[in-house]
């Protein structure tokens, strides 16, 4: 019994069988179900799969006299293959390659007007975009015939195929109309006597499958345009002869014959015409039977279907357009922004104000930095203004705390408590600061000599109220870090130029960052109502009237996730906090004076950029990839070398701007591939994250020191003794 007991506990503690993560399933299924919808409307608009070789005519020695000599209706369902002419004074006309929502509605209101019928021969493609039309011509007393899915030349086609054009063909009828036809007209056909030793055969497979082969003997070459009068002359036939008249509902401009069925059909019907469909002309049973039950339903599953991809890539290509529009006016917008704060802030002269030389308070919040924490205070040792260090101990397990306090700094001073968060290891920090302008700044990081008396500099303006530095990845000389190099180069930092000209800055690093004083007081100080307490503080100093401006000479050296899953929950909490600081100062819009200008400009940017625009950035990626497949292929690269060459020039102007090297662009097309998709991913999951309400909580990433302080170790040395770095997957 114990025995049995034992195996039953193992085998509920085995290995259980993984799953792939809802944030992966999801957005995963979401692209899968876009390139559906895709390729689904690519078929019906003959993108995929379609045929467009004509068979030049050949030798007729296996056609049968009796057809070759016959009329324009085919019958081979029988054994000996039959052929049936329209009688005298009774016309058919017959109009193919439709539904057009242009030219079918005008011909049908004509042959409303003059009490006339006609046949159609629609394509599925066709009769699957537009099924109401196809709903108007039965209830119109017209008939439907087959004019294959795709219109490919059947003589160049497997049986396969061409079951597979009629059933298709008849799928999208049934849905749209409810019905079967027995009608068939093979596409490029012509007369009777046209008919070869390649389209027999088809014909007389067609008629194996329960269909009546219908060509013409009367072509209106409508298609051609030669003129109303000309199209009349041709579609009459001589000595009151029944005929067959082979005209155009479809395949471009069709004025002609519209205005030529107006003229037309009085002047026949008064030589005693009458324009009947086929069954009628010929007193013989309809040519349609209601379709009933699990193939009706299939019917109407397919245009919903088809309905559905057709509305949401019209919503895909409108969300391209939306895209394109933001993305090439953003890099518009930082270009021209961007040389402006450039030449305001480099001019000769250009101060702030009277210099700022009083000491200043540096607070690093540390929650298990003992890898990071002795470079990160030995670097503001070098700081080249006065200052005092207060590293907060939040709660560290790793002997944080002991590590700074064994160093014997002068200056710097360790304050402990439980772990409670950021934000209240800043409010501690604040607290026990002793000078009115505080720099903030990260475990992590490490300052040059000059970046505090760089960082402070702009508070010589009485009216700021914080100052953002320009924040560096320090380690990245691996394709991750140097992907993410990229983004904070000329997606961070050229974003806040643009942003402090626009006097809108959503989020003061916490790499790097000062603050005045009395604006925190104003505020209520750091909050932990976001994951995203920096861009929460820097919105609250915007609404009470503050400056917010971009110090771009107070470089901060940080450490950059080294793996995926790193990233992703670095980024999954900056998503999230982000729109969490949206939703939480969404009343800006609304508001008065300084409050309501940063709600009314600030926020939609922020909302633009940083939330709208990432999350439909895949959509040129998707549309890349079906255009590569499907074609046209030439002009899908195009346009995507045309995106990435207005990415590069910001890209490089950026770097120019910041003095790094070019060499790492290098690796921007990979990351417009494939980082983007892991940022919308992680977008995706943010939005998911708070429409279902869920809370997500602070995600500590796993350090290695990798980055060294400014005049002992380079940014971005890596330091062989650290056995503790994952590779980059």
């Amino acid at each position: 019994m114990a025995t049995r007991s034992r195996r039953r506990a193992s085998a509920r503690s085995g290995p259980r069988r993984r799953r792939l993560p809802m944030r992966l399933l999801l957005p995963t299924l979401v692209l899968v179900a876009l390139m559906a919808m895709l390729m689904l409307r690519g078929y019906v608009h003959s993108e995929i799969l379609a045929d467009h070789r004509v068979q030049d005519p050949v030798a007729a020695d296996h056609v049968p006299e009796r057809v070759l000599e016959g009329g324009p209706v085919i019958d081979t369902r029988g054994a000996e293959p039959t052929s049936l002419r329209v009688p005298d004074h009774r016309l058919v006309l017959t109009f193919d390659d439709g539904p057009d929502p242009v030219w079918t509605p005008r011909v049908l209101d004509v042959l409303k007007k003059h009490d006339a019928h006609a046949v159609f021969f629609v394509t599925g493609t066709m009769a699957s975009r537009y099924p109401d039309l196809v709903r108007r011509m039965v209830d119109e007393g017209h008939e439907i015939g087959l004019h294959t899915f795709n219109h490919p030349d059947l003589s160049y086609q497997s049986k396969s195929r061409i079951d597979w054009e009629l059933s298709q063909n008849q799928l999208a009828i049934t849905g749209a109309a409810g019905i079967r036809t027995s009608l068939f007209r093979p596409p490029y056909s012509s007369y009777a006597d046209a008919m070869d030793d390649k389209s027999w055969p088809v014909t007389e497979y067609i008629g194996s499958r329960g269909y009546i082969t219908v060509v013409n003997n009367t072509d209106s070459e409508d298609w051609k345009r030669p003129g109303v009068s000309e199209i009349i002359e041709r579609a009459t036939p001589k000595h009151g002869r029944g005929a067959i008249v082979l005209m155009h509902d479809s395949g471009g401009d069709r004025s002609q014959t519209v205005a030529a069925l107006d003229r037309m059909l009085p002047d026949l019907e008064e030589r005693g015409y009458r324009f009947q469909n086929l069954t009628e002309a010929l007193d013989a049973p309809s040519a349609h039977s209601e379709v009933t039950g699990v193939d009706l339903w299939k019917g109407k599953a397919w245009i919903f279907l088809v309905q559905a991809s057709e509305k949401i890539t019209d919503a895909l290509v409108a969300g391209l357009a939306v895209v394109g529009s933001l993305v090439i006016g953003r890099f518009l917008l930082m270009l021209l922004l961007s040389a402006v704060h450039a030449r305001r802030v480099r001019r000769r002269g250009f101060s702030w104000g009277p210099p700022v030389t009083e000491p200043v308070s540096v607070l690093v919040p540390a929650y298990n930095e003992a890898k990071c924490i002795e470079n990160t205070v030995r670097s503001l040792m070098a700081s080249e203004h006065p200052i005092e260090v207060i590293v907060i101990d939040d709660g560290s397990s790793d002997g944080t705390a002991r590590i700074v306090e064994s160093l014997g700094l002068p200056n710097v001073r360790v304050v402990r408590q439980l772990n409670a968060g950021k934000p209240a290891a800043l409010n501690r920090g604040l607290a026990n600061a002793r000078h009115d302008i505080v720099v903030m700044m990260d475990g992590d990081t490490v300052f040059e000599p000059a970046t505090v008396r760089e960082l402070v500099q702009p508070f010589g303006d009485p009216r700021v109220g914080a100052v953002a530095g320009n924040a560096k990845v320090g380690n990245r000389d691996s394709l991750i870090g140097a992907w993410q190099h990229i983004e904070y180069v000329m997606g961070f930092n050229l974003d806040r130029r643009m942003y402090d000209i626009l006097r809108c800055m959503p989020t003061i690093p916490g790499a790097v960052g000062a603050f005045r004083r009395s604006a925190l007081e104003r505020v209520g100080g750091m909050s932990d109502d976001t994951l995203a307490e920096d861009t929460d503080i820097t919105m609250a100093l915007h609404r009470d009237g503050w400056r917010v401006v971009y110090a771009e000479n107070a470089r901060a050296w940080t450490e950059a996730p080294e793996s995926v899953q790193q990233l992703w929950s670095q980024r999954y909490r900056w998503s999230y906090g982000t729109m969490q600081a949206i939703w939480k100062h969404r009343r800006a819009l609304v508001d008065r004076g300084p409050s309501g200008r940063f709600g009314r400009v600030g926020l939609p940017l922020v909302s633009l950029f940083m939330v709208l625009a990432p999350l439909l950035a895949p959509l040129i990626d998707v549309f890349l990839l079906y255009g590569l497949i499907f074609g046209p292929t030439e002009k899908t690269v195009g346009a995507w070398l045309g995106v990435l060459a207005i990415q590069a020039v910001c890209a490089a102007y950026a770097f120019r701007l910041d003095r790094e090297r070019m060499t790492h662009l290098i690796s921007l097309p990979l990351q417009q591939i494939l980082y983007r998709q892991l940022m919308y991913v992680v977008l995706l999951q943010s939005w998911i994250t708070a429409l279902t309400g869920g809370r997500l909580r602070w995600q500590k990433l796993r350090r290695t020191g990798a980055v060294g302080a400014p005049g002992g170790a380079v940014p971005g040395q890596r330091h062989a003794a650290s056995d503790d770095r994952r590779p980059v997957a």
